[in-house]
């Protein structure tokens, strides 16, 4: 795959409908709705860090499938999902297709209010973050409405095959061995998939993730990238590599 590029957001109005999540004006949660008081300018170039950072860019560009693994703050969903906006920008791939399983962090938060779509815009949230500062909002949000980008959670995804597409599976260390590899069948032509996890940092029970066995086996074929990040790769606050050494 080659390289691609981007653009900027605007208020929504009242009578906007979310096709995903329902029409916030009546109380229903926006995943776009924190940035409906102001215009933001999305960010036009992202820059690989580190030189692991600018390895999975490669490996991106390069390899239909990739494995980015590594603690949290290195980037790994931030550059995949850079490289997918850049993908469908420059006409590489008809969409965009991002899903990350909908496990609590270590605590339950019960009901949710709402329909199913609205109970898990929680979780998929952080897919709209980078999403939002990679396009802008005006952009995702058409996008999002003619179906050339779609966020879903792994539930969903089964029996499907995903042609001309940037697929992008996030926080991998939260499947099992048969989602993860159910998810990976999913790749059709023309396609590139990218999967993001930290295998030390999963909300599974003790041996129920399918991330650490999953990269072992497909480390050894000379078609997929497995990309590993250290500690030295975070860009988040310098505490945060401090931390994750001693934690």
């Amino acid at each position: 795959m080659a390289k691609r590029t981007r653009q900027a957001f605007q208020s929504k109005p009242d009578n906007n409908v979310h096709p995903l999540y329902g029409n916030a004006a009546h109380g229903h949660w926006d995943p776009l709705s924190g940035e409906e008081q102001r215009d933001q300018s999305y960010v036009k170039k992202v820059r690989p860090l580190s030189p692991n950072q600018q390895l999975l860019l490669d490996a991106m560009d390069a390899k239909s499938l990739t494995l980015a693994l590594g603690p949290a703050g290195t980037g790994k969903t931030y550059l995949a999902i850079s490289a997918a906006v850049e993908a469908l920008e420059a006409g590489e791939v008809g969409r965009i297709v991002l899903s990350r399983p909908a496990v609590e962090a270590g605590e339950s938060l019960g009901f949710l209010p709402g329909d199913l779509q609205e109970k898990l815009a929680p979780y998929l949230r952080p897919l709209y973050d980078a999403l939002s500062d990679r396009m802008g909002g005006k952009r995702l949000r058409a996008c999002l409405t003619d179906g050339s980008i779609e966020i879903a959670p792994v539930a969903f995804m089964r029996g499907r095959t995903l042609n001309n597409a940037f697929v992008v599976i996030d926080e991998v260390q939260n499947c099992t061995y048969t989602q993860i590899k159910m998810l990976l069948t999913r790749l059709g032509w023309h396609s590139t998939m990218v999967l993001t996890g930290d295998p030390d940092q999963s909300d599974l029970l003790p041996g129920m993730s399918g991330l650490p066995d999953i990269a072992r086996r497909l480390s050894a074929l000379p078609d997929v990238a497995v990309v590993t990040l250290q500690d030295r790769d975070i860009v988040r606050h310098p505490l945060v590599a401090s931390m994750l050494a001693v934690l």
